[in-house]
């Protein structure tokens, strides 16, 4: 691609720049950074590099793959939810916009990187925001009601969790906001965070995201949120969860009094249903963790403290998602599950560390309407916990 073949059309004047104009805090703590613009090339000819590497070297750049950013870019401008500006395609506004989230880069860094004004970047990472976040219904969709494979291949888990059709966690992302909106916002290990729903398939691929919550909120009551906000479970389908939630027939959690991590049982030999249910259902869950962490390896603009407004901020995870489930729909079918991603380091501009909660450690009964169906999710529990002992028992003799 020609960095200057480029459609030579007006750019939009209206946009609200005060929606991305930084605090006068984060201006001067990274005023003193060193420029990282060390490459001989413009952004638009190192956009034109990246895309053109023939050497596998582009997605350490980015945290994609030059022919998947190639292929998005194409899609947007196709769906013309993203256009080539004057001096700016629509390549370089996604590749701008990437190596934010995979970067945690500031305005500044961008600006060096790429050569354009702190004006330009604020109007077109705001253009991605909005693009990318519109794409949520399409590309984050509800799970096949199919037994999945993971789950029908293996006798630890099928026939047992046949109508599990994924896992839920929540998870604590760092966020800033002004003093006086600040309290509902802090959490059980007094920082500061938005508490953010994920759920997942067994593909790694992510089938809803809720963010924007305040850190205070406990992970049922976001995930009941969502449930009203159109967040739904097929009949006779459910999601596993952890200890956090309400154990209900769409939303299966452990059982609190028995052990439940791997490391929680001595030598993994579970001495009741219970104990067996807990060490199943917490190998088959860490599906969620393994997602979570590959998400946050992508992009770990999600580990610290960003400095846009809070209802940009809450933005910033549901981008994420987006772009990750379009990372995995585009990965060779022979990719080793989620290595080839951990084991390449992306340097990222540090902030200040803060300490989040891992999720809540009891289900609080804060939530009503999830306290109703706890009964008759205790006995879906117990028929599964008690099928799955009694086929443990008769295998070991």
């Amino acid at each position: 691609m020609d960095p200057e073949d480029l459609t030579d059309s007006e750019e939009d004047e209206d946009d609200d720049m005060m929606f991305f104009i930084l605090p006068t805090l984060y201006l001067v703590s990274t005023g003193s950074e060193e420029p990282c613009h060390t490459s001989k090339f413009s952004g638009a000819e190192w956009i034109c590099e990246v895309l053109e590497d023939d050497r596998g070297e582009g997605y350490a750049k980015f945290r994609m793959e030059p022919q998947i950013l190639q292929k998005f870019s194409d899609f947007l401008r196709s769906k013309n939810l993203l256009r080539n500006t004057r001096g700016v395609s629509v390549e370089e506004q996604i590749g701008m916009f990437i190596y934010m989230l995979s970067r945690n880069a500031s305005f500044q860094k961008m600006s060096d990187r790429f050569e354009h004004s702190r004006e330009t970047i604020h109007r077109h990472i705001k253009a991605c925001f909005d693009a990318i976040t519109s794409l949520t219904d399409e590309f984050v969709k509800h799970p096949s009601t199919e037994t999945h494979w993971k789950i029908s291949s293996d006798p630890q888990y099928g026939p047992y969790f046949k109508n599990c059709i994924g896992a839920i966690d929540g998870v604590h992302v760092p966020i800033t906001i002004s003093d006086y909106e600040a309290a509902p916002y802090r959490n059980i290990e007094d920082s500061l965070s938005q508490n953010v729903m994920l759920a997942c398939d067994f593909d790694l691929n992510f089938v809803h995201v809720c963010s924007g919550h305040e850190g205070s909120a406990s992970d049922a009551a976001v995930l009941y949120a969502a449930v009203e906000c159109g967040f739904e479970v097929p009949s006779n389908k459910y999601y596993l969860v952890d200890r956090g939630y309400a154990n209900t027939p769409s939303f299966l959690a452990p059982y609190r009094e028995a052990a439940y991590h791997i490391e929680e049982q001595s030598n993994c030999q579970p001495s009741d249903y219970k104990e067996l249910f807990n060490l199943r259902h917490s190998k088959l869950r860490n599906n969620i963790k393994r997602a979570t962490a590959l998400l946050k390896m992508r992009f770990p603009i999600l580990n610290v403290a960003t400095f846009y407004q809070i209802e940009t901020q809450a933005k910033i995870p549901a981008a994420a998602v987006v772009l990750h489930n379009i990372m995995q729909g585009q990965r060779d079918d022979d990719d080793d599950d989620d290595g080839w991603a951990f084991n390449q380091a992306m340097p990222v501009s540090s902030r200040r560390t803060v300490v989040l909660p891992s999720g809540d450690d009891a289900y609080g009964n804060d939530v009503e309407e999830l306290n109703n169906q706890c009964s008759m999710g205790d006995a879906l529990r117990d028929y599964i916990a008690k099928k799955m002992w009694t086929d443990y028992e008769r295998n070991r003799r």
